[in-house]
């Protein structure tokens, strides 16, 4: 039985630092070495006006101008994607994989809205943001990004 594991360990192993191979027959980079080390703190913030198409009013005529939640999840995205591009081997994008967010203010359109995204942990491929969205002093909204790291295809 011990030897059976022993042989499994080392072809995991063997096929971890292998390329893989997709169903078209092209190869990916193997994930241990699409996986940077990132600075502590890393943070970064997206500003942007609110415009009508980032309303709920725009998927709903009924309802009023202000801010959607989804166009303000979206804010929160951009600014963890860019907190940690620039950290990121080449051949590899970071992907979203999980909210927790709270919409807590409402704010109407052409209000100016910061989110604000800071790396507070990872595991692996797998990294978690705190983020918020501000309008000024008031915050609109808060909770954490998750996002994780995939190779490209390579060609």
């Amino acid at each position: 039985m011990k030897a059976s594991r022993a042989r499994r360990r080392k072809s995991k192993k063997k096929s971890a630092s292998a390329p893989t191979q997709t169903a078209k027959n092209k190869s990916v980079i193997p994930l241990q070495d699409a996986l940077p080390n990132f600075p502590r703190n890393l943070q970064a913030s997206v500003e942007k006006v609110v415009e009508f198409q980032w309303t709920i009013a725009a998927y709903n005529p009924d309802l009023p101008a202000i801010f959607s939640t989804p166009a303000m999840i979206g804010l929160m995205e951009v600014a963890a994607a860019k907190a940690i591009a620039p950290h990121l081997l080449d051949g590899t994008i970071s992907v979203g994989t999980r909210i927790e967010v709270d919409h807590l203010k409402a704010v109407p359109q052409g209000t100016l809205v910061q989110a604000n995204a800071r790396l507070i942990g990872y595991e692996g491929r797998f990294l978690v943001f705190e983020v918020e969205a501000r309008a000024k002093d008031l915050l609109i909204g808060r909770g954490k990004v998750y996002r994780a790291i995939v190779p490209l295809k390579r060609n």
